[in-house]
């Protein structure tokens, strides 16, 4: 009680507790450890102090030597629990062999407090980057497949609450990090069988009732980490990625999506989107995801009004496009997605969005290959923010921009022509020839696009009036090789010599 831990605080008791933790006594550790945890509960104070005079390696000792007796490993635990949200605790735990004696105790686990205490205790340290990245070194991914899997056609309340504890954690061993991806690809491939095993149980129409909340955690969370495997390995011989877009992954992200867009659990959002843009980027993915409707069921999605979910949808439909003239077809005809793609384009509340907005205009454009989309793109007014584009601060921007523009000339500069001459394109081409702060890679899908604005006669008219070929004549003498072979090439286009 606190009656009683008030004269124990004060008579400097917890000092005096401390050396008896390293007794050989397993009776004397056991009170010993009771004592100080009860004493030192909920007092960051005496906490940090704990720390500070060196009980965490006593703790990971009481783990490692007495990994038998029950009693003792459950105080050790405790002690943990209490003292892992600390920094200071977190960085002497970094320092010890704790990351394999807790993959050790969650194997051995046989009740659901045994393991709750467990996964507490790992939860807290998963928010420190190198204890991350040990915990998975010492096999924690691997353990929570075991789990998950021996789980999965359970439908007791106590299994779902360990599910979601274990997705909880799968989710903190992935998020964030300054390790790079090694680790997290490594859970990828530790939990892709688990992922691919349960989606099947669902297809075949088993453990529907079981697809809770918790469960649908789960789902999505091992979804993203399978897809990181399918970047790096999109035709392993498991076939994890191609098999978990003809399991229906995809539709069961979109579902959770729609269930959770305006969800405060940002976990969830971030987990699914993310895996959705991951899978929207091999080819094989590309085209069963066009063939089921998913672009449709992502632009009803975006209705949200949430800017991460937004953000993440458009960078899943700029992926799907991606390559894709037949994805690229389907978006650019969608007069809902034009609209709101020109609204986002417009928008000066969230630069990120309006940035991305830009790109999967690019995108749509540069990879479609139908006079109806252009002309679509047209009426919507879009042609404004890719001529704009054109003039970022960002190369890699500016040159999505001008091949875009390159492809949609190429396609129909009848339709364009008027815009261009308004949005006096052919000046903003001039001045980035003629500045030399342009790069190379600009400079060269700037004359890239000029070849085909030359095709116009009013557009030619302009470059003549702008004295585009002095420009050109000069860039002949430049230091990169490209730009002196696409100079050479335009000025024979502008001299009518091909």
């Amino acid at each position: 009680t606190e009656e009683m831990k008030k004269p124990c605080i004060e008579a400097d008791l917890v000092p005096v507790l401390i050396p008896l933790l390293e007794s050989r006594d397993q009776e004397m550790l056991l009170h010993t450890g009771r004592a100080i945890g009860r004493i030192c509960y909920d007092n960051r104070d005496l906490q940090e102090e704990l720390v500070k005079v060196g009980v965490i390696p006593s703790l990971v000792r009481i783990l490692t030597d007495y990994a038998e007796s029950e009693p003792l490993v459950h105080v050790a635990l405790l002690a943990l629990y209490n003292l892992a949200d600390l920094d200071t605790a977190k960085e002497a735990l970094s320092k010890t062999n704790v990351a394999e004696q807790l993959v050790k105790h969650l194997r051995r686990a046989v009740n659901h407090e045994r393991l709750e205490i467990v996964f507490e205790v790992l939860q807290a340290l998963a928010e420190n980057d190198y204890l991350k990245v040990q915990l998975v070194e010492a096999g924690v991914p691997e353990v929570l497949s075991e789990i998950l899997l021996r789980l999965q056609a359970s439908s007791q309340a106590e299994d779902a609450c360990i599910v979601k504890a274990a997705s909880d954690l799968i989710v903190s061993l992935l998020l964030g990090g300054k390790k790079g991806n090694t680790y997290k690809l490594k859970v990828a491939k530790d939990n892709a069988k688990a992922l691919v095993s349960i989606l099947s149980r669902h297809e075949n129409g088993q453990g529907k009732d079981s697809l809770n909340s918790q469960f649908a955690l789960f789902t999505c969370i091992i979804a993203f980490l399978a897809s990181l495997t399918c970047l790096v390995l999109p035709l392993s011989s498991d076939g994890n990625c191609l098999r978990m877009v003809q399991l229906g992954v995809i539709h069961q992200l979109l579902d959770l999506l729609e269930k959770h867009v305006q969800s405060e659990d940002t976990s969830v959002q971030h987990a699914a989107l993310s895996a959705l843009q991951n899978l929207a980027i091999p080819v094989v993915s590309k085209v069963q995801m066009l063939e089921e409707g998913v672009a449709e069921r992502i632009e009803a999605l975006l209705r949200s009004e949430s800017p991460p979910v937004q953000l993440k949808l458009l960078g899943t439909l700029r992926m799907l496009a991606d390559g894709q003239a037949d994805a690229a077809e389907i978006l650019g005809q969608d007069p809902m997605l034009l609209n709101r793609l020109m609204q986002w384009c417009d928008t000066n509340d969230h630069t990120g969005i309006r940035g991305e907005a830009n790109r999967l205009l690019a995108s749509i454009l540069h990879h479609n290959r139908s006079q109806e989309v252009v002309k679509a793109i047209q009426e919507a007014q879009g042609v404004k923010h890719l001529v704009s584009m054109t003039t970022s601060e960002h190369a890699a921007t500016q040159n999505e921009a001008l091949n875009a523009l390159a492809v949609a000339s190429a396609i129909d500069l009848e339709t364009l022509e008027e815009s261009f001459k308004e949005l006096q394109l052919v000046q903003s081409l001039h001045r980035l020839l003629q500045d030399d702060n342009t790069s190379p890679e600009v400079k060269y899908n700037s004359m890239g696009l000029l070849c085909r604005l030359l095709n116009s006669g009013h557009l030619r008219q302009e470059i003549e009036e702008d004295k585009i070929k002095e420009t050109l004549e000069q860039l002949c003498s430049h230091s990169n090789p490209n730009v002196v072979k696409a100079a050479a090439t335009t000025l024979e286009v502008l001299r009518g010599e091909t």
